[in-house]
């Protein structure tokens, strides 16, 4: 079948709902429930929105010949993977850069084991297999995947073997001919309000022996039996577009998974039970690449919006003239042309990895994803800086047509906006920096690709500094003969 439409991710919901449980309730209806509805429906409209731009969208199927997401497109070419690119940062403006999880994040996900299934072959032929097949049926059927990665936050000075309850993180509880039983928990699902979960392990397996039962790599249908989904509470309070203008948008929900004895068929499974290749698998194979470019896509349409949102506050209220908001506002410029860059390094200096797979390069998107979660902070503070009182004194619609509408009309008014057009900007502003949904934001791009300590460790032990030490040795050596000559 081709690429779907919006009506027909509803109607997939409707059909196969998943066991969302919300403030002590199982969700029936993602796509009617209060507070989790209108992030549906944003995700509806992704695949809308994927038809209406079609020629960057869209390509034929390798198999079908119908028309399937750009994102689930393995590329070859170094045009194709900057085609994946323009298409990614579209649909990631289309959003403000606000869904941090859309479903292209997880397609290119899906794109690197896929292209690079020979890597799962040293388990055995039938999981290299298992991971092509299961590719195509994601492409051919336009899935929506969330995915798990870590363990619940029990006792973290210990690994999830030696937890009080060995069936805390999620673990193989029995093997039988037909698939794998698993029972535990694993965090943090964003986006469950999609059709099938990734759960793959993280790489911080340790000891073969102990960590061998929750080492796994597998998909499954959201509606599994025994899958359910602890959702963290609502950032969407079920109010307008106009007072919550992100908030009433973009909730994606976060969810903890709980698997009770969760079946799943061995043509499902893709890594099972060998640590050393859990711990590679997300390097080996390049999918890590293919999701930081998908990432630092929607960072640049994040950090546009930034930029476009601080330059109409500084309009609208005259502070133009003053040199610290000039500096402020050029230092979002600045981080969306150092985005930009990393983004036109990684794939103009993309190489064909050992599967044929054009790969992004890796040292400039090691570098944008530990340099964002720093920058994204800032950025927001900047919000709140150059819009100061006005962001927490922005009446709300319902107050526009209330007895004071007339006086809102007159003190609300700024240098260059009447009260009508300035309010929702600067609630926009308030819901980009001061909102519970503004504060969910921050937190996830600080955390995006795990701890920044833990990353900025893995950035110096994975990329030499070697001839840049040899460099200065050289400097040093030739100082040293220099200064001896003129002795």
């Amino acid at each position: 079948m081709p690429a779907r439409t919006g009506q027909q991710v509803l109607d997939r919901l409707r059909e196969q709902p998943p066991a969302l449980y919300h403030r002590g309730e199982r969700i029936t209806d993602v796509t009617t429930a209060p507070g989790i509805k209108n992030g549906v429906h944003s995700l509806a409209d992704l695949y809308d929105h994927q038809w209406a731009h079609r020629d960057q969208s869209l390509y034929p199927s390798p198999t079908s010949g119908d028309p399937v997401g750009i994102t689930f497109q393995i590329p070859t070419t170094v045009a194709e993977l900057t085609a994946i690119g323009d298409a990614m940062h579209l649909r990631a403006a289309h959003t403000q850069g606000m869904m941090g999880r859309m479903p292209d994040y997880l397609n290119r996900a899906m794109v690197g084991y896929a292209g690079g299934a020979e890597f799962l072959r040293v388990q055995g032929d039938h999981f290299a297999e298992n991971m092509r097949t299961y590719y195509e049926y994601l492409r051919e059927h336009d899935l929506c995947l969330t995915h798990t990665l870590i363990n619940p936050q029990s006792n973290r000075s210990v690994g999830a073997a030696k937890q009080a309850d060995p069936f805390l993180a999620a673990r193989v509880k029995e093997e039988t001919d037909a698939g794998i039983v698993v029972r535990g928990a694993r965090m943090l699902a964003t986006l469950p309000i999609s059709d099938e979960i990734m759960v793959f392990p993280s790489t911080l397996l340790k000891s073969q022996e102990e960590d061998a039962p929750y080492a796994f790599g597998f998909a499954i249908p959201n509606n599994t039996p025994g899958l359910q989904f602890q959702c963290r509470e609502t950032v969407d309070y079920d109010a307008s577009h106009y007072d919550h203008p992100l908030g009433s948008r973009y909730e994606e929900l976060d969810a903890v998974v709980f698997f009770d004895d969760v079946f799943v068929p061995w043509e499902r499974v893709f890594l099972y039970r060998d640590v050393a290749i859990c711990n590679q698998a997300y390097a080996a194979t390049g999918t890590v690449l293919h999701m930081a470019h998908q990432v630092i896509c929607k960072n640049i349409a994040k950090t546009e919006f930034l930029l476009g949102l601080v330059s109409l506050l500084v309009e609208s209220i005259g502070i133009g003239g003053f040199q610290h908001v000039q500096e402020k506002t050029a230092e979002i410029w600045i981080n969306l042309e150092t985005m930009k860059a990393f983004r036109f390094a990684a794939e103009q200096q993309a190489t064909r990895n050992d599967f044929g797979v054009m790969t992004p390069a890796k040292a400039p998107l090691d570098a944008a994803r530990n340099l964002y979660p720093k920058l994204y902070p800032r950025m927001i503070e900047i919000v709140r800086q150059l819009g100061a009182s006005g962001l927490v004194a922005m009446p709300t619609e319902a107050d526009l047509h209330g007895p004071l509408a007339a006086e809102i009309e007159r003190y609300y008014q700024s240098a260059q906006q009447e009260a009508k057009d300035r309010i929702p900007l600067f609630r926009l502003a308030w819901d980009t920096a001061l909102s519970a949904f503004a504060a969910r934001q921050a937190h996830y791009e600080f955390f995006f690709f795990g701890d920044p300590v833990r990353m900025a460790g893995a950035l110096l032990n994975n990329h030499d500094r070697t001839p840049y030490m040899d460099a200065v040795r050289d400097f040093l050596a030739r100082s040293a003969i220099e200064t001896g000559g003129n002795h």
